[in-house]
């Protein structure tokens, strides 16, 4: 699935390999690393979505962006993905946190 911007496909839960299927309880892409592999790809896509993000405002500096739109979607998506990449680092930090906190 792309967006119509650049081509890029949207993160989300449906965008995300390795989630659980959901008829068969197994993982949906085997052999991949789990969680760090899901983590590792959010990051690389994030950071190609502020990329993305940072050369459509660098042409509509210059006068070059044909469609101002396109910009301000491309910034969304990457605010979007950050805020996801974010959160999604802070629950697994306090999961990590409680886990710690258990009584052996």
């Amino acid at each position: 699935m792309t967006s119509p911007i650049g081509g890029i496909a949207p993160i989300g839960i449906g965008a995300v390999s390795g989630v659980a299927g959901a008829q068969t309880g197994t993982p949906a892409a085997q052999g991949t690393d789990g969680f760090a592999a899901v983590l590792a790809s959010s990051f690389d896509r994030m950071a190609g979505l502020q990329a993305s993000a940072d050369g459509m405002a660098a042409q509509a500096a210059t006068g070059d962006l044909k469609d101002v739109h396109d910009y301000i979607i491309a910034s969304t998506e990457a605010k979007l993905a950050t805020e996801m990449v974010v959160t999604i680092k802070n629950q697994a930090v306090a999961a990590f946190n409680e886990i710690m906190r258990m009584p052996i």
